[in-house]
């Protein structure tokens, strides 16, 4: 709580001060993405809290996690179930283990679907059934699994649609775009679905299926750490009705190495700073501070956020 920070001022204005003066880099995927435009946020709450931090864009999460893992950069963003998979080497890892993540919190949930034109007369997830679809993905492991889950809960397995091979979210919403694909996966809220949505006239967010536990179950096989969350219409770019999307954590993290004080400031800058981050990006409404300490699977948190999250009374 708010007051358990006042009453442990002291010891904030050291952390602080440590910390001030240190720039620091968040690694975050392409310009368009959801998790370019998070980074961005996080950087800007952090400045706002003085420390001093950039934002150094990549492909995907699966190329700068090593880069990060090995030291090079102190803090990145990518959805909790890659990080798991990068630290134990599980999935696309191939058995590479990432052993030097550490998590700082927990963000907002990621919600995602599948976006076909208003126009196209496509309206359920069965209706792409021999449809070219955008699909591969090579330099973004984590959208595959994500479509195969999505597609489960209709009972559906990507080999239906023609695919469309593209090497990340960003290029297959270009794709999309341009004509050569009907529909493309990317969260809701990200800048990149504002440019379709106006480029073609108007988007549609194809709902889950089944949205019952037997339909949750499906798509779990697939991407563990899914959950469904209803939107309502309007809410967002191409919810044209009330409707049940996937969905699924997201976070900061950083390496062991990063001192404990850094981490220490940007945990509090997150916990302070969501209307700085709001002001940035506007999803950032649905990121509750008190829900930071969640569970985080199987990466442990940094030393220096369990300290932040200690008096701020998170625990």
């Amino acid at each position: 709580m708010l007051r358990t920070l006042i009453a442990a001022g002291l010891g904030l204005g050291l952390a602080a001060t440590a910390a001030s003066g240190q720039t620091v880099g968040i690694a975050t995927s392409n310009p368009g993405s959801l998790f370019y435009n998070i980074g961005t946020a996080v950087a800007n709450a952090a400045n706002n809290s003085g420390l001093n931090t950039t934002i150094q864009p990549a492909t995907s999460p699966n190329q700068f996690i090593p880069y990060l893992n090995s030291g090079g950069i102190e803090f990145g963003v990518a959805n909790l179930q890659e990080v798991n998979y990068a630290f134990s080497g599980e999935a696309w890892w191939n058995g590479v283990q990432n052993p030097n993540l550490r998590i700082v919190g927990m963000l907002m949930p990621l919600n995602e679907a599948i976006f076909v034109r208003a126009d196209s007369g496509i309206m359920t997830l069965e209706d792409l059934r021999g449809q070219p679809m955008t699909d591969g993905y090579t330099a973004q492991n984590t959208i595959l699994p994500q479509l195969d889950a999505i597609y489960a809960t209709a009972g559906m397995t990507r080999d239906e649609m023609t695919g469309v091979n593209v090497a990340s979210v960003v290029a297959g919403a270009d794709a999309f775009i341009s004509g050569d694909a009907v529909g493309f996966i990317f969260a809701h809220g990200a800048g990149k679905v504002r440019e379709a949505d106006a480029a073609v006239g108007g988007l549609r967010a194809l709902t889950v299926t089944d949205s019952s536990e037997a339909g949750l179950a499906a798509a779990r096989a697939f991407w563990p750490t899914a959950s469904f969350v209803t939107m309502a219409a309007g809410s967002a770019p191409g919810v044209l009705e009330d409707g049940v999307y996937i969905s699924f954590p997201q976070v900061v993290f950083t390496n062991a190495s990063v001192s404990d004080d850094v981490v220490y400031a940007m945990a509090r800058a997150m916990y302070e700073g969501r209307d700085d981050m709001i002001a940035v990006f506007p999803p950032f409404g649905a990121f509750d501070p008190e829900s930071m300490h969640g569970d985080p699977g199987v990466v442990p948190f940094h030393p220096g956020a369990l300290r932040f999250f200690t008096e701020a009374g998170l625990n």
